[in-house]
């Protein structure tokens, strides 16, 4: 389910924001530890290969987009959403930009603090609305 492909991809984007190791068998043992079938496993790695691909310019953009206050004061696991959540909205095209924003909010519920829902919803929303 791409669900459980988007926290798998989450996870593995968060861990590098604090020097984790993102190479493949990290990511692979994420992957099954998930219980991500091949379909899954491609999907949440397609999603990975795009945050590390264009880090830099997915953070300028999520900055430009948050402007009261500086991008080190994002709440790190706010930042790996909107990192996941952006490059899947500009790189996998087969899923509609709503469904992105849907999935972040979602992930910003389980992992993040109460306010991150909102704050998550409203970047990405200008993001996809200008």
């Amino acid at each position: 389910m791409r669900s459980d492909a988007r926290e798998a991809a989450f996870q593995i984007v968060f861990a590098d924001l604090f020097g984790g190791d993102g190479k493949k068998g990290f990511r692979t043992a994420i992957y099954k530890e998930h219980g991500l079938k091949e379909e899954d496993s491609a999907f949440a790695e397609a999603l990975v290969t795009a945050v590390f691909a264009h880090k830099e310019e997915l953070t300028r953009e999520i900055g430009a987009h948050v402007t009261r206050f500086a991008d080190y004061r994002i709440y790190p696991a706010d930042k790996a959403i909107l990192l996941l959540a952006l490059a899947e909205i500009r790189y996998i095209s087969d899923v509609p930009s709503v469904v992105s924003v849907s999935e972040a909010a979602a992930l910003a519920r389980k992992y993040s603090t109460e306010k991150s829902t909102d704050f998550v919803n409203g970047v990405l929303g200008g993001i996809i609305n200008q």
